[in-house]
């Protein structure tokens, strides 16, 4: 077994007595924790539950995904659902609006695993996620959750890659952070806004590769497509299918951004710390 793997078994069984509840959210990193979890609960039962929060933030896809792999895992997922937009230090999208979303989704689950006999709330904060801004994270400090694959020092290339020794799909899926972070911080988010932004993805998610890094990022009427250099070209071969669809949803110009995909591109006037 590979040692990484072992160290982190070792990591969840010195807590799995007290009964472990993971927030699960169907990308990568919480992905291969909650499969090191299903295998350590086969060779040694202890209670083990995911939750998840189903938001207006969440593309409708990534909760079929989260079923799906939870199944396949043996987990028993519980979803709680949630509306953000109805907090308006959440709806005005604030700098640190991750923070308040983060306090109140942690919040409810801490709630349930305490009520239902589960002692540690974990999450799949990675070792990367500690090097950039990320305000929720304050929420999960405050809270009390335990993040083992950042405690333990695993990146998110060691996480693909162990991923992929385990037969994982999700080890090649891009990073999907919730749709909140399309927009420029002080945009007041509504629902049709949010979904609409959702549904243009959705749209250069069918045209390009399935595990095409893409980002529209929507700033008043501008929908500004972020892909990296090796996408552009096909992007630019359907202008016509992208620019009547994005239209179609209410988008009025329609921008390929030359600079490429970045993550947390809106961030970069931001300090860097949680």
């Amino acid at each position: 077994m590979n040692s990484r793997i072992t160290e982190l078994k070792n990591f969840l069984r010195e807590r799995s007595h007290q009964g472990i509840a993971l927030a699960f959210s169907g990308g990568v990193d919480s992905s291969f924790l909650l499969s090191v979890l299903c295998e350590l609960h086969r060779e040694e039962p202890f209670p083990l539950k995911a939750v998840m929060m189903q938001t207006v933030f969440l593309d409708g896809s990534e909760l079929t995904d989260a079923l799906e792999f939870s199944r396949e895992c043996g987990a028993e997922l519980q979803v709680f659902h949630f509306d953000p937009l109805s907090l308006p230090v959440i709806k005005n999208n604030p700098p640190d609006r991750c923070y308040h979303c983060k306090h109140r989704i942690f919040s409810e689950f801490l709630d349930y695993a305490r009520k239902n006999g589960y002692g540690v709330l974990m999450d799949g904060t990675n070792a990367d996620d500690l090097g950039v801004y990320r305000p929720g994270r304050r929420a999960l400090r405050e809270l009390g959750v335990v993040s083992p694959l950042a405690e333990l020092g695993f990146t998110k290339a060691e996480i693909r890659k162990l991923c992929a020794g385990r037969g994982l799909k999700c080890a090649v899926r891009p990073s999907r952070p919730c749709l909140a972070t399309r927009f420029e911080y002080g945009t007041e988010l509504t629902p049709e806004l949010v979904k609409r932004t959702g549904e243009g993805e959705k749209l250069l998610r069918n045209i390009l590769p399935e595990n095409t890094d893409i980002r529209l990022r929507v700033q008043k009427n501008i929908a500004r497509i972020e892909v990296p250099p090796a996408a552009m070209e096909p992007l630019l071969r359907e202008r016509v299918k992208i620019i009547d669809g994005l239209k179609q949803l209410g988008f009025e110009f329609i921008t390929l951004d030359l600079e490429g995909f970045r993550s947390g591109c809106y961030d970069k006037t931001e300090e860097k710390k949680p």
